[in-house]
């Protein structure tokens, strides 16, 4: 039995987007010999790390937050998706929009670097509580961490772990929380989907970074991963860095 998921962006409202992608991938790659179930697996009460690391995940997304601390020994990442449909989105790159209830609206950069609140360190320092989803994401905690220069919840005096973009969202629109780095594609089904969102500015924006890859896990057989991989190019994806195909297995 092999599982596939696509959790990462499978809001409710938006699952028959989720279940489009999935059926256009399943179909194309079958079409190239794939063996692949025909839907997707609910991650369920034991969460998406469980499924990450089943050596059965013929097909998953992930992030290079949770890749980048030792889930690439176990996936092997496939392809990038394109972001271009998405503010903040470039290509194959995203940026997280850091989103308030107020404060100086921040329009995208035109260059790949970061744009943050000139005086936000000071304000975590001195009080502003920060939400993050996990602080393995690399939108959501890592982004900011690298691209202020410090640890963000050891700055801040408050701060919030949520769970989720969305969660997030709604910790800043309700007033539990004073910020949160949201990504862009995420922060593009808040403003569909969530009420609240739309009270919310957004007052910066991380740098540019790779979004979150198509993965499969490193024990599919190598035929069925590049049936997968030809598969998403045909849909518009683009190449993952080179060097992770071989990183899990060479350690």
């Amino acid at each position: 039995m092999t599982l596939a998921c696509l959790p990462m962006y499978d809001w409710p409202e938006a699952r028959a987007e989720t279940l489009a992608t999935w059926q256009a991938l399943r179909d194309g790659a079958r079409a190239r010999g794939a063996h692949l179930p025909d839907t997707l697996t609910d991650p369920g009460p034991d969460g998406v790390m469980a499924l990450w690391r089943s050596p059965a995940l013929v097909f998953g997304q992930t992030c290079w937050g949770p890749l980048s601390l030792g889930l690439i020994e176990e996936l092997l990442p496939l392809a990038q998706p394109d972001y271009g449909a998405f503010e903040g989105g470039r290509g194959p790159f995203y940026r997280s929009a850091l989103v308030s209830r107020g404060g100086q609206a921040c329009v995208v950069p035109e260059h790949p670097g970061a744009a943050l609140p000139a005086d936000l360190a000071d304000d975590l320092r001195e009080g502003l509580c920060l939400a993050f989803n996990s602080c393995d994401s690399l939108s959501g905690y890592l982004a900011l961490k690298q691209d202020l220069g410090a640890d963000p919840a050891a700055l801040a005096i408050r701060h919030l772990e949520t769970g989720s973009h969305r969660a997030s969202v709604v910790a800043v629109a309700e007033g539990r929380a004073d910020l949160a780095a949201i990504d862009c594609r995420s922060w593009d089904l808040a403003r569909r989907f969530e009420p609240c969102a739309r009270g919310l500015a957004v007052v910066g924006w991380t740098a540019e970074r790779l979004g979150l890859p198509f993965v499969t896990h490193r024990a599919t057989a190598p035929e069925t991963a590049k049936a997968l991989r030809e598969t998403l190019h045909e849909m518009g994806c683009h190449d993952t860095p080179q060097h992770t195909e071989d990183q899990g297995r060479d350690g």
